[in-house]
């Protein structure tokens, strides 16, 4: 079993910077990247940023590209995404999620349901 516990969510206005903190736990030594994703109220859950544990290659959706950076720390078992440039279109609660199967695609890092694991979310509120 994992555990995932996403953390630095807050309000911060539209331009401001955020860190989200997501640790792991529990039998991740089997992953192949962990990710975050983002659900706005009303929306669907839509894909942020994943980065392969072996080797750090990152990837990002569009909407997010040179504002948000994902890094990832071994020995704090831990990722991160930085939040920079943030916009009220930014707004929604953010989730930490880990992809375990070796058997991957970049299109498949960007499905939801391709995740084995997921936090409980955190709240990022831009206001204009």
């Amino acid at each position: 079993q994992v555990q995932l516990v996403e953390s630095g969510g807050g309000l911060v206005q539209a331009g401001g910077s955020l860190r989200l903190s997501c640790a792991a736990s529990g039998r991740t030594f089997s992953r192949t990247a962990m990710g975050w994703f983002r659900q706005a109220p009303g929306k669907e859950r839509e894909f942020v940023a994943t980065i392969k544990w072996s080797g750090g290659t990152t990837y990002y959706a569009d909407s997010v590209k040179g504002r948000f950076t994902i890094s990832r720390d071994y020995a704090e078992n831990s990722v991160y995404l930085q939040m920079n440039s943030l916009t009220p279109e930014d707004t929604a609660v953010y989730y930490c999620a880990l992809y375990i199967s070796p058997l991957w695609t970049v299109s498949s890092f960007r499905v939801a349901d391709r995740y084995d694991y997921w936090g409980q979310g955190t709240q990022v509120t831009v206001s204009s």
